[in-house]
């Protein structure tokens, strides 16, 4: 798995510079999803330090034994479908939330955080418009911003997408679309840009990714059930 980090990292960096950007303005989130906690800590040992998950409980369970190991430096990313009534067990172990959709969520979180907690979040675009999936439609995304922006325990970094990998024009058509709104909102977030997966995040770092969100290509198959929601 050492050797696929290695390999990852390599190829996250020949895609920035090939990008004309910055190096280091990608980080790499490790989709930790299903794959055991014991891989989780061999990567941190490498140097790893943001990890995603899809699932509440899972995240919860991983980051207390990794507070209980003295991982102090690792980054939670929730990445899945999160529930209004699981808000409150989330927030005392997880850094950033990815796929806020809905006033009501954000509302949710920002009245479980702590008195001094600001929890960045992304707002999860449904680039495609699809009905199966979570997320904003695009021409509700500005009014979705500044509501969030009025929220004092949110801080709003920018957008996220899954597209569909049968859209026309592929995912790359999808990354610079989500990159256009994201510079249309300016200055009503901090313009980062979570999308990009194993099969394509060549193309969403030449589309201005600055997180991308990988794990079959560093941990393999999953072992257990998971739905294709985030790598």
């Amino acid at each position: 798995m050492i050797e696929r980090y290695a390999s990852i990292l390599k190829e996250i960096q020949e895609a920035t510079t090939q990008a004309g950007r910055e190096p280091g303005s990608v980080k790499l989130i490790a989709v930790s999803k299903t794959h055991p906690y014991s891989s989780i800590r061999e990567l941190y040992d490498a140097g790893q330090r943001d990890f995603g998950e899809n699932y509440v409980q899972e995240l919860i369970e991983k980051a207390e034994q990794a507070i209980a190991d003295g991982l102090t430096a690792i980054r939670w990313h929730f990445i899945g479908h999160l529930q209004t009534n699981k808000v409150k067990s989330l927030l005392p172990f997880v850094h950033t939330i990815h796929g806020v959709g809905t006033l009501r969520l954000a509302q949710e979180i920002d009245k479980r955080a702590d008195k001094k907690q600001i929890v960045p979040i992304f707002i999860e675009v449904n680039i495609d418009q699809e009905e199966s999936k979570s997320g904003v439609r695009a021409e509700d995304l500005r009014t979705l911003a500044e509501a969030i922006n009025s929220l004092d325990h949110l801080a709003l970094h920018g957008l996220m997408c899954i597209p569909n990998p049968e859209r026309t024009g592929g995912a790359r058509a999808a990354f610079h679309e989500t990159a256009q709104l994201e510079s249309d909102l300016s200055p009503l977030s901090l313009g980062a840009l979570s999308m990009g997966m194993t099969s394509d995040f060549k193309d969403a770092i030449a589309e201005g990714a600055t997180y991308v969100r990988v794990g079959t290509a560093l941990f393999g198959e999953r072992p257990t059930h998971s739905a294709p929601t985030s790598d």
